[in-house]
């Protein structure tokens, strides 16, 4: 799955740290969801929507929708 989450953050202009901590995960998990090699859990998907903002659909995109 494809995903948002590194420039939603940037453009907030947080770290990955910061991230983490207001997700309540590790800097690990962040990177690990950026780079793609990580699906986060639906209860985490909706916490990554709400502090950007957004949906779950806005920031996390199917492979052929990519």
């Amino acid at each position: 799955m494809k995903n948002l989450v590194h420039e939603s953050r940037r453009r907030l202009a947080w770290s990955q740290q910061k991230l983490a901590d207001e997700l309540g995960v590790s800097r690990q998990t962040i990177i690990s969801i950026e780079r793609g090699r990580f699906d986060p859990s639906l209860p985490l998907a909706f916490r990554i929507a709400a502090v950007f903002d957004c949906t779950i659909e806005e920031i996390f995109l199917p492979e052929d929708q990519s």
